[in-house]
């Protein structure tokens, strides 16, 4: 994490203040639309439908495909129905409907047709007509059980004939069947209210659901009630449907298949589909009346799946994209019957947390690394998107698209920012001196913005110390130019696997490398980390020999424990370094390694800590110059379960010689070295018992002395 400046993150605040602005006011209807569409989706495929089709308390009575293409309706203009419309309202009213509402409106009759018939009009001739169908309306206008509809236009209102107005007592049984159609041309919303003259009165759905809970709705200039309910409406004094899942909002019938009903007739069927219902009614016909709406994504709805009466079940139909407008309707009325309107945030909560999540991405952008920036976004998003769909499973509608919109751009303004100005001296400073610093030393005075000092702290470490067997001899027979590009090489590809491993690269003196692991970034793992570098090291410098005509060899060192870790040297000039026993330990184990026969030699301290990851096997005891005390050297033969069965063979054998050889049992402990002769800290042992056995009061059996510098 780096730590932007000043002025930085006064652009940052102001970028994610533009983009905030940005999304939540241009681009905000049109994403709140958006919204409501992708959490409808998104909460069906999770959650599902939110209650059973027989379990809705809307039904519908649809002029479909079926009635348009069924006897007597076969050919014959919707004007005509009216008498059948009527005999099957009248029926579910008998069957136990609470109320019918009409999302068709029939401007007109047959009886005022002028078109001419015999010797008059057609209207004339048919005089009486509508007369059934109109004492229908009549009877269950006055149980106010019915509820007609009308459409505003700019030209005007399209109402019921005269004589279904007259037969349903005149406005107080008629409502608007207008709905809000947004920019995108999709319908979201329905309006619970109409403003006129005399005031506000309901809407279709509003009146529709008040009667059916046996209750008036409150109106007025602020808002509307149900039963004690505060309906959740905008300023178009509309509610935000909240859709049920993946089926048709409502079990619907086709009125062909209801008419023969009537003819057998079969009351229980009737009573079974329309007892204690909302009925609406209207048309549900492919090529009309169909509107886009925040189901639209959602699974292909199943038309003409409910239960059958009287005609054969026809073949289902899938139809996506779109439904009938008297669906919406039935929708609308469900909400307002079970309280389930989605509600929506303010304008001022939508421009609040785009601005915010604008200056968090902001933010982000300006401190964090790009892999870093980017796997914030991500778990921010999972988060959010997570609380969204939970809160509107609970009908709450928390923006998606704004906040994400504001969130992109202020990302993008704030990573430009930083591209071209601030990171500019920084990457340059980063290149020169991460040629001369380990990386991680680079990227931790960068990242402070403090200029380093002298001094440092006690901490526990693992030391890496490396040397090239034979560097001086190999010098002399080699230009100067060839040596410095050898080591080169090798250096660069030794320098690889510490830093991979997760070391830092104190210093290079010569053929020399020194490695510190768990400084000057921490690490709870440095011991283990010290180890597979030195194992990787190992590896890597048998691939490096190959094909070579020179064949490099070299020695390992490594120790743990507590070091004085920092900067050292003078007031001018120093370097990140660790001083301490530790450190010495572990150059003289790199030096003991010549003594010993191995190539890697790590102390107790690696060994107790790394035992369950590598397969050790103990080499000796030995005494360095300097110390006092012995020290037990281990060699790292392979990673745990790595290792092959010659290597468990060799330490077998070795152990059991190194057991024999402190017993004193120098015959013995030859015969162990020598079951292997090619592992070469067994043939160094095997000469030490040969020398024993020439001299047995002169050996000493418990401690090597290891002659070093």
């Amino acid at each position: 994490m780096r730590k932007p400046k000043r002025a930085e993150i006064v652009a940052t605040l102001l970028i994610a203040l533009a983009a905030g602005l940005s999304a939540a006011c241009p681009l905000g209807p049109l994403l709140r639309g958006w919204t409501i569409d992708a959490e409808t989706t998104l909460r069906w495929w999770i959650f599902g439908d939110r209650r059973r089709p027989d379990a809705s308390s809307t039904v519908v009575i649809a002029l479909d495909e079926e009635t348009y293409r069924t006897p007597p309706f076969k050919g014959s203009p919707t004007l005509t129905w009216t008498g059948d419309i009527g005999r099957v309202v009248g029926a579910a009213l008998d069957a136990g409907a609470k109320v019918v509402g009409f999302d068709i409106v029939f401007a007109s009759s047959i009886e005022d047709s002028a078109i001419r018939y015999a010797d008059g009009a057609l209207g004339a001739s048919l005089r009486g007509f509508d007369r059934d169908y109109l004492r229908v309306l009549a009877t269950a206008a006055r149980e106010g059980r019915i509820v007609l509809g009308e459409i505003a236009t700019p030209d005007g209102l399209v109402r019921p004939s005269a004589g279904q107005r007259f037969a349903v007592g005149g406005d107080a049984n008629i409502r608007a069947l207008n709905v809000e159609t947004d920019a995108d041309d999709v319908v979201r919303r329905v309006p619970v209210a109409f403003k006129t003259e005399a005031g506000y009165v309901p809407s279709l759905s509003l009146e529709l659901a008040a009667r059916s809970l046996g209750e008036k709705p409150g109106l007025d200039g602020v808002g509307a009630t149900l039963a004690g309910w505060r309906v959740p409406i905008d300023e178009a004094k509309s509610i935000a449907v909240a859709f049920s899942g993946g089926a048709e909002e409502a079990p619907s019938y086709s009125l062909a298949d209801l008419r023969s009903c009537l003819e057998k007739p079969d009351k229980d069927y009737l009573r079974r589909q329309f007892a204690g219902k909302v009925v609406l009614i209207g048309q549900n016909i492919a090529t009309e009346d169909q509107i886009r709406t925040a189901r639209r994504f959602l699974p292909s709805a199943q038309i003409g799946a409910s239960a059958r009466c009287a005609l054969p079940q026809p073949l289902s139909q899938s139809r996506s994209g779109a439904i009938s407008g008297v669906f919406l309707q039935a929708a609308a009325v469900e909400n307002l019957i079970h309280r389930e309107a989605l509600v929506e945030p303010t304008q001022a909560a939508n421009l609040t947390l785009a601005i915010a999540a604008a200056a968090l991405a902001g933010l982000a952008g300006a401190t964090l690394s790009g892999a870093g920036a980017a796997g914030a976004a991500i778990a921010i998003l999972a988060a959010w998107l997570a609380l969204v769909l939970v809160a509107f499973q609970g009908l709450t509608v928390l923006p998606l698209f704004e906040p994400l919109a504001a969130a992109l751009m202020a990302a993008i303004g704030a990573t430009l920012v930083r591209i071209v100005g601030v990171d500019r001296e920084q990457r340059f400073l980063q290149r020169v001196f991460g040629l001369y610093l380990a990386p991680a030393m680079v990227e931790r005075i960068s990242a402070s913005g403090i200029l380093p000092r002298l001094g440092g702290e006690t901490r526990e470490v693992t030391l890496f110390f490396s040397d090239v067997v034979g560097f001086s001899t190999l010098s002399e027979s080699m230009t100067p130019q060839a040596i410095v590009s050898l080591m080169n090489a090798y250096l660069s590809e030794m320098s690889e696997e510490i830093e991979r491993a997760g070391g830092f690269v104190d210093k290079f003196v010569g053929d020399a490398i020194v490695a510190i692991f768990g400084a000057p970034l921490a690490s709870s793992h440095h011991p283990a980390e010290a180890v597979e570098a030195a194992v990787a090291c190992r590896e890597r410098l048998r691939r490096f020999n190959q094909g070579r005509e020179i064949q490099l060899q070299h020695r390992i060192g490594l120790n743990g424990g507590e070091a004085l870790v920092g900067n050292v040297g003078s007031r001018n000039r120093f370097n990140y370094s660790a001083l301490g026993d530790a450190v010495n330990l572990a150059a003289r184990l790199e030096h003991a390694n010549a003594s010993l026969g191995t190539s890697i030699l790590a102390s107790q301290y690696l060994v107790a800590r790394t035992s369950d990851r590598f397969f050790w096997r103990e080499i000796a005891t030995i005494r360095v110059r300097g110390r006092s005390t012995p020290v037990t050297v281990f060699e790292p033969m392979a990673r745990r379960n790595e290792e092959t069965e010659a290597q468990r063979r060799h330490a077998q054998a070795y152990a059991e010689g190194l057991s024999a050889w402190r017993k004193r049992d120098f015959a013995g402990a030859e015969r162990c070295f020598a079951r292997h002769p090619e592992d070469r800290p067994a043939a160094m042992f095997r000469q030490r018992c040969r020398l024993a056995l020439a001299a047995p009061a002169d050996s000493n059996c418990a401690v090597f002395e290891i002659p070093l510098e």
